[in-house]
């Protein structure tokens, strides 16, 4: 079950070269920013602002049509109707919301690479270098990266990938599987979930979006999300009996809920067209037999859940976690 997935964690430091005016949410900006200048990196057509990577002959062996613009392949077998599918990263921007920016501060955000996505590193390290150099925010406020940091993804701890203006050392792995993420999900309490939502989440179930989303609700968007995520970036298929398994999860039930509905705005600059991309935040309590289903809560709080994970949506925190450092290796 989930034999090949692996999830790998960074944490990114650009530091303001001037003084500066952000976004208080910064998901938007990086995830925006980000896909502009690696396009423009990489495209060799001259129309490359305007040009679809569905057309290029060049999308199967592209590093940005991968990670950007993931297409399903032509002999998918998932049966669910799929425009696209989900890309291998995850922008975690700053939770705090400060706007200014003096020069010398550092911007801190971090980054989830999944399965294949992973070798791609030296990509986000190459073009978060030239965000930087080419501004952030309506102002173009230039940043330096100073320095990127791999980060075990569930422990916390962690070690110099990057500083500037010295060598890449990119052979330090802290990356995990599912197998260490069920041992860590053996050490919390098995009765009691509590979760916060730290960033907007935008989950549906019937074709609607939910600002108190039941346990049953958010099990499944986890599960189709973990699924997709294993079938296009870790090659394996997830085989498990999701109807008993959804079944199960409808008898959790929710002993607290305090959320609220967020909204926030952007432009993109490639679809040409503005987007509202709200969702709820807050503290949820759940109650039940939840033994079976830690694993996987545990793992979407490490990918994210929900539409627009890219970024930096659906960042959700396992607040009852009592993770030893033995489970957790």
């Amino acid at each position: 079950m989930l034999s090949r997935f692996r999830v790998a964690k960074y944490r990114f430091m650009l530091r303001a070269l001037e003084d500066t005016r952000l976004p208080r949410y910064k998901g938007g900006m990086l995830r925006g920013g980000f896909g502009h200048v690696f396009k423009r990196a990489v495209c060799v057509h001259r129309d490359w602002r305007t040009r679809a990577c569905g057309d290029c002959l060049l999308r199967s062996r592209c590093a940005y049509a991968y990670i950007f613009e993931t297409l399903p392949p032509d002999d998918i077998e998932i049966t669910e109707k799929l425009s696209d599918a989900p890309r291998p990263f995850v922008l975690e921007p700053p939770l705090e919301r400060r706007t200014d920016y003096r020069a010398g501060d550092v911007l801190s955000f971090g980054l989830v690479l999944v399965g294949q996505g992973i070798i791609y590193l030296p990509y986000f390290i190459a073009v978060f270098q030239a965000l930087g150099e080419a501004g952030l925010g309506r102002e173009r406020g230039r940043f330096q990266l100073q320095e990127v940091e791999v980060v075990h993804p569930l422990r916390g701890e962690g070690g110099l990938l990057y500083r500037s203006g010295e060598d890449f050392v990119l052979d330090r792995d802290l990356s995990l599987g599912y197998e260490e993420v069920e041992a860590a999900a053996g050490a919390m309490f098995q009765e009691r979930l509590s979760l916060r939502f730290l960033t907007p989440m935008r989950l549906k179930y019937r074709g609607q979006y939910v600002s108190e989303p039941s346990f049953h609700v958010l099990f499944r968007n986890v599960v189709r999300r973990v699924s997709w995520l294993s079938y296009f970036h870790c090659g394996e298929r997830w085989e498990a009996d999701f109807p008993a398994l959804v079944a199960a999860a409808e008898k959790v039930t929710t002993q607290h809920m305090a959320t609220e509905w967020v909204d926030w705005g952007r432009t993109s600059t490639r679809q040409r067209r503005h987007m509202t991309l709200g969702g709820f935040i807050g503290e949820a309590e759940y109650k039940g037999d939840l033994a079976p289903f830690l694993p996987l809560i545990l793992l979407g709080s490490l990918v994210h859940v929900g539409k627009a994970c890219t970024f930096g949506h659906g960042w959700y925190e396992v607040a009852s976690q009592r993770v030893s450092e033995s489970a957790s290796r």
